[in-house]
């Protein structure tokens, strides 16, 4: 079963723990970006882990679009990348993907080291606070672009080959880090990236660059060294498991009373959840083949939390946590310090019966970027409450599963609108509720 209209309607019965085992591939975060950087090759490259969501969907057809062939490779979730043709897509082609994703900006380095040229869509992705694209393109223009701003997107020419610069982030941006990397890899010279993100998407990345043939040092400091090359192979990579759906399902374990094992997790990438998932009083077991996450009964204790990047605890780990923090016995403060409109989706929560209050303030941790500029950015969740079911509409992404989560939660019935955004990172989603015993349905077709 797969959804695909964003108007899909999943009514969930809830008040039933979650329990058995389900499997995590490739991350969202890495997968559509070594797809991106197969563009730079010279060669085909073999990607293998690749999940079935909607924002690969995108990418591989924006890739076909410009003339890569993609194929199934020999091996479930494997793709094979051939750009040996690459050619300038049709503008109406290209726009047709606008709104659907932000992976485009992304392509405007290796299009234009292949064709001189690019044309990069309005751009879609979730609404969770401020996610300026003109970042990428002042980034461009430093490596020496041309852009020209048109009513159905951004034109974009490199008249000569692109140059090696040094560039300064004002905040680790995950999506900021990318586009330097796809662009300086084959710029001429040395590209220096200080106040770069390190996570460990962002890590392997760099190593499928460096398999294609690239040279990237990474400093203890966030400072990444880009010496630009004549020329990229392709790769052969395994992308490295989603840890941000990992912790999501952990997080419904928690919430439901469940005991989920989840194929494919892994400790390295994932210890600072793990550390924050014992703190509140969540129980795991870590083997070789994944971590088994569970309810061991009794109060849940309430925290105190910060988000932050790398190597801090993770926004997209926050909201399907805070769904567990509302059966916690006390105050829990959360401070969000990544996306400045990520806590709206707690007004959902209210309305099943959690007592969760917004704060402009900066609570229970340092002084961030948004704490003088009026949002709503920080949390104090009183628990535990009971949650009942809802009408509920999915806004993003993480918001639309933590919302999932409640409803899983909850005593009583909750439809919950828009689940096919959930598809853009969360792979076959409607079979994993179905093998962990959730009680829910399309209308019309039970499922569980």
């Amino acid at each position: 079963m797969t959804v695909n209209d964003v108007d899909d309607v999943l009514l969930v019965h809830g008040g039933t723990p979650l329990e058995g085992e389900i499997r995590v591939r490739g991350a969202k975060n890495l997968v559509p970006k070594a797809m991106v950087a197969a563009l730079l090759g010279s060669a085909p490259s073999r990607l293998r882990n690749v999940p079935d969501i909607r924002d690969v969907r995108v990418v591989r057809g924006l890739l076909q679009l410009h003339g890569v062939t993609v194929r199934p490779g020999d091996e479930p979730g494997e793709l094979v990348l051939d750009p040996t043709y690459v050619e300038s897509a049709n503008v109406a082609d290209i726009d047709a993907h606008a709104g659907s994703s932000r992976i485009p900006i992304l392509f405007c380095g290796p299009l234009l080291h292949r064709l001189g040229h690019a044309f990069i869509p309005g751009l879609g992705g979730c609404d969770i606070g401020g996610r300026p694209i003109d970042f990428h393109f002042d980034v461009l223009r430093q490596f020496g672009a041309r852009i020209e701003k048109r009513a159905d997107g951004q034109y974009l020419e490199a008249p000569q080959r692109l140059r090696g610069t040094k560039i300064a982030l004002p905040y680790p941006s995950v999506g900021a880090t990318e586009q330097v990397l796809l662009t300086a890899v084959l710029a001429e010279g040395v590209t220096e990236l200080s106040n770069a993100a390190v996570e460990p998407e962002i890590e392997d990345l760099i190593c499928v660059l460096q398999k294609m043939g690239a040279i990237i040092a990474m400093d203890t400091d966030r400072t990444i060294r880009i010496t630009g090359v004549d020329k990229l192979g392709g790769y052969t990579h395994r992308a490295l498991p989603d840890r941000l759906e990992a912790a999501s399902w952990a997080s419904a374990a928690l919430a439901t009373e469940g005991n989920i094992y989840v194929h494919g997790a892994q400790q390295r990438s994932m210890m600072t959840f793990l550390n924050t998932y014992r703190k509140v009083g969540g129980a795991f077991e870590i083997d070789d083949e994944g971590i088994r996450f569970w309810h061991p009964g009794g109060q849940l204790k309430s925290i105190a939390l910060e988000t932050d990047v790398h190597p801090g605890f993770q926004t997209d780990w926050q909201q399907p946590l805070v769904v567990a923090l509302t059966q916690a016995t006390g105050l829990s403060i959360i401070h969000e310090t990544v996306y400045e409109s990520r806590l709206g989706f707690t007004s959902a929560l209210n309305q099943m019966g959690a007592h969760i209050q917004l704060y402009r303030e900066c609570l229970g941790g340092s002084d961030c970027r948004f704490g003088q500029r009026n949002f709503l950015h920080s949390a104090v969740v009183s628990g535990p409450t009971k949650l009942q079911g809802a009408d509920l509409e999915i806004p993003d992404l993480r918001g639309g599963f933590s919302y999932l989560i409640a409803a899983l939660a909850a005593q009583g019935t909750s439809r919950v609108h828009g689940i096919g955004l959930i598809n853009r990172g969360y792979e076959n989603f409607m079979e994993k509720l179905s093998e962990l015993g959730a009680k829910v349905e399309l209308p019309g077709k039970a499922l569980g």
